[in-house]
């Protein structure tokens, strides 16, 4: 099968995509960047394999891309002017929310658009750019096979212990579980780790996807078994902006006694909560270490226990743990964040090496340490660009 696999990711203001090459080994990136700003200031960069930059473009007048679709037409201009005669064969989509059904990468056909569409009011924020992204892409590539991949799905394996909250079972019933997210990086991951080391692979990992979105995943002979996000990408750990786990009383109360409505507890626990709130700097934790005052060094430690609280957590849900493996922006690159977090964690076999964490080192397991503990790039593109050319092979198989 030759030919090209465009993955794409559309978020609220961007549209974040990669092109892959697809090759007898698997997809190889060939080209990935982003259209950033779309509605205010938009910005399109985008590089080679190599990382050279192969377009910086930016925008302030009545021509700038304002909306998904017009967006998308600007990135489909600049492949068709780029990518010369290679043909792109499937298109694959991240799309945050497959509730209890969509549990599975699919070929996107107008049942399924409208099985997407139907959880919007499960993931508000993110599922209606999804929507677009993919619209978008079938307009501008009529008769291309779109093929969305969803966040949720990984999680879908989890027992029901772990998937229910402690209400009338109606509301499970009417689909109201703990899904999780970040599945496709999980999933990236553990598929890595088999591949690597095919005993790691079957043995018990936590895995601390940690960036502005952070949640974590305990996973046994490659299934999910447990994760820290739950009904929205809300629950858990906090995050860059967002606030992670949180007392229902706490919401409660703000409504009774702040008057706060939904707007107002949706603004203030998804964009002024988290890092940023706890240190009134930033989310960004370089800034944050930067500024070192004792708001921000408190906003680092209140992050640092509660991951190492939930890495416990996940831990007993499996009865043990044979690795710990930091991935995404911060667990790839805050190095005295990562240590800090390990600290305190000796009673489960953790120990860090603090030269190789400095070093950012594939593993940083300290000598005797029982439980390795492990630094790996996720990519959850290349997730979906070899979900799609599995799901064209089938297809072709089918036929």
């Amino acid at each position: 099968m030759t030919g090209l696999v465009l993955v794409l990711n559309a978020g609220s203001s961007s549209i974040k995509f990669t092109v892959f090459a697809a090759a007898p080994e698997g997809p190889e990136p060939i080209a990935s960047g982003q259209i950033e700003g779309i509605g205010a200031a938009p910005h399109f960069f985008a590089r080679d394999a190599a990382w050279q930059v192969l377009v910086d473009r930016r925008w302030d007048g009545e021509d700038a891309p304002r909306h998904h679709a017009a967006a998308l037409a600007v990135l489909i201009g600049w492949l068709d002017d780029s990518l010369g005669e290679r043909p792109i064969i499937a298109i694959g989509h991240r799309v945050v929310h497959g509730g209890p059904d969509l549990a599975a990468p699919v070929l996107v056909d107008a049942a399924i658009l409208a099985q997407i569409e139907a959880l919007v009011p499960l993931a508000p924020l993110h599922q209606p750019h999804n929507l677009a992204g993919i619209r978008a892409a079938a307009e501008a590539f009529p008769g291309v096979k779109q093929i969305a991949c969803f966040d949720t799905a990984f999680h879908r394996a989890k027992p029901w212990v772990a998937d229910t909250f402690a209400l009338p079972q109606r509301f499970y019933a009417q689909g109201i579980r703990r899904y999780g997210f970040h599945g496709l990086s999980y999933e990236y991951i553990a598929a890595s780790l088999a591949a690597e080391d095919p005993a790691l692979g079957a043995g018990r990992l936590v895995v601390a996807h940690l960036g502005n979105g952070a949640s974590l995943c305990a996973i046994a002979g490659g299934r999910c078994v447990d994760t820290s996000m739950s009904f929205t990408a809300l629950d858990g750990v906090p995050m860059g902006t967002r606030s992670g786990q949180i007392d229902p009383g706490v919401l409660l109360h703000l409504m009774q006694a702040e008057s706060m409505d939904t707007d107002a507890l949706t603004r203030l626990l998804y964009h002024e909560s988290g890092l940023k709130g706890l240190s009134g700097v930033s989310q960004d934790v370089r800034e944050i270490e930067a500024a070192g005052t004792p708001e921000a060094e408190g906003a680092l430690a209140h992050f640092a226990y509660r991951v190492r609280r939930e890495i416990a957590a996940l831990a007993a849900a499996m009865g043990g743990l044979d690795a710990l493996v930091f991935t995404a922006g911060i667990g790839e690159n805050a190095r005295a964040l990562r240590g800090q977090i390990c600290e305190g964690l000796g009673f489960l076999g953790i120990a860090v090496d603090a030269e190789r964490n400095r070093a950012n080192a594939p593993e940083i397991t300290a000598p005797g340490a029982t439980v390795r503990v492990l630094i790996r790039r996720t990519d959850e593109e290349r997730m979906i660009a070899r979900h799609a050319l599995a799901l064209l092979r089938d297809t072709v198989c089918a036929g």
